[in-house]
C-alpha cells in the first residue's frame, strides 16, 4: 500500500510514523526546510514516555518532487488550515480514481457542505475561497476524519505523543463503505482507536462545537482550560456561542443532543490543557481562526442562525490575530 503524509508535523508524524511501523504501507512524507531534513536524515520518529517508535519514509518537497511519488492509495493532509490552499495542487499528482484523501485536520473543511442545502456545490468562502481546494481534489477521493489525539514537535521530524488515539473516518455523504471500513481496520492494526463512522459530518461538528470557544479564547487570554471553566462569565460566555453553533447545526443536519455544560464536563477532565491555538499563539505560528470560527459564522448566515456571541468571538480573536502577526 502507498500512503503519502502532507504536513510532517504532529498529527501527521504520528499517523505516518504508525502506518509505516506496521510494515504493511511505503509511506511517504511531504515536507519542506528543517523537517524535510529531518526525515531524510533519520526517517519517522514518535515518542511515546520513555519508548521512540521509529520507521523508514521517503521524504519529497510538495513542490519539486511530488509528482515523482506517483499515485497513492491514501494521501493524509495534516498541515494547519491557513496552509491547506498553498498545499492543494501538491496533491494532485498522488491522485488517482480509487485515491482516498483523508484530510487529518482540526476545524470544518473545505468539502463540509458540499451538496446540502442551501450551499449546492458553492465553496464555503471562509475555507476555500475562491475554490482552488475543492477544484484540486475531487469529493469523491475524500474520505471525512477527525482526530481525537494529542501531540507535539520539539525538534524538526520528532513527534512527542502526549494522550489519545482516536480516529474518526466516514464518508462525507454519510452511510457505511468498503473503503471506509478498510480504512479503520489499518488504523486499528496501526495502534489507532479507529471508528468508521455512519455520519462524519456529525462527528467533525460535534468536535467543533468545543473547539470553537475553547480555542481561541485560550489564544486570546493565554489561559488553560481548566482556568478558562472555572471564571463563571468565561464559561457562560463559550456556551451562549455553543448554543448558537447548535442551532446552526441543527440546521445542516449535524444536530447536537448535549447541553454546553454537558461538553463541559467531559472538557474538564483535561484538566489544565493548552489548546493548540494557544500552542500556536506561543510558538508565533498563523493560527486557525477561519475553519474554527469564520466558517461557522458563514455557515449561520447561510442558514439564518443570528450569532451575536460567535461574531463577538471571531472579532476579538481576529484582532488580536491580526495585531500580533498570526492572522
Amino acid at each position: 500500500m502507498k500512503v503519502t503524509i502532507i504536513g510532517a508535523g504532529a498529527i501527521g508524524g504520528l499517523i505516518g510514523t504508525r502506518l509505516a511501523a506496521t510494515g504493511e504501507a511505503q509511506v511517504s512524507a511531504l515536507a519542506r526546510g528543517a523537517t524535510l531534513a529531518a526525515l531524510r536524515e533519520r526517517g519517522w520518529r514518535v515518542r511515546q514516555g520513555e519508548a521512540l517508535i521509529a520507521a523508514p519514509v521517503a521524504a519529497a518537497h510538495p513542490v519539486e518532487e511530488a509528482g515523482k511519488l506517483g499515485v497513492q492509495d491514501l494521501v493524509v493532509i495534516a498541515v494547519k488550515g491557513p496552509a491547506l490552499s498553498q498545499v492543494a495542487a501538491s496533491v494532485t499528482p498522488l491522485l488517482g480514481p480509487q485515491t482516498i484523501v483523508l484530510p487529518a485536520m482540526n476545524g470544518v473543511p473545505w468539502w463540509f457542505c458540499k451538496g446540502v442545502a442551501p450551499f449546492g456545490d458553492a465553496p464555503l468562502a471562509s475555507v476555500d475561497p475562491d475554490g482552488a481546494i475543492g477544484a484540486a481534489i475531487a469529493q469523491a477521493n475524500v474520505l471525512g476524519c477527525v482526530v481525537h489525539a494529542s501531540a507535539t514537535t520539539p525538534e524538526p521530524g520528532l513527534v512527542d505523543h502526549r494522550m489519545g488515539r482516536g480516529l474518526i473516518v466516514g464518508e462525507p455523504a454519510g452511510g457505511m463503505s468498503e473503503r471506509v471500513q478498510r480504512l479503520a481496520a489499518l488504523l486499528e492494526r496501526a495502534g489507532f482507536e479507529a471508528k468508521a463512522s455512519e455520519n462524519v459530518r456529525l462527528d467533525i461538528w460535534y468536535k467543533l462545537w468545543g473547539n470553537l470557544t475553547m480555542n481561541p479564547v485560550s489564544a486570546i487570554t493565554g489561559a488553560t482550560i481548566d482556568r478558562l471553566l472555572d471564571d463563571p462569565l468565561v464559561r457562560e460566555f463559550c456556551s451562549a456561542a455553543m448554543r448558537e453553533a447548535a442551532a446552526i447545526g441543527a440546521r445542516i443536519g449535524c444536530a447536537i443532543d448535549q447541553s454546553p455544560e454537558d461538553r463541559h464536563a467531559v472538557t474538564a477532565k483535561l484538566g489544565a490543557f493548552k489548546t493548540s491555538m494557544l500552542q500556536d499563539v506561543e510558538a508565533h505560528r498563523p493560527i486557525e481562526l477561519d475553519a474554527l470560527v469564520s466558517v461557522v459564522r458563514e455557515i449561520g448566515q447561510r442558514v439564518q442562525v443570528p450569532t451575536p456571541n460567535i461574531d463577538a468571538l471571531l472579532g476579538l480573536a481576529r484582532l488580536f490575530g491580526r495585531v500580533h502577526g498570526l492572522y
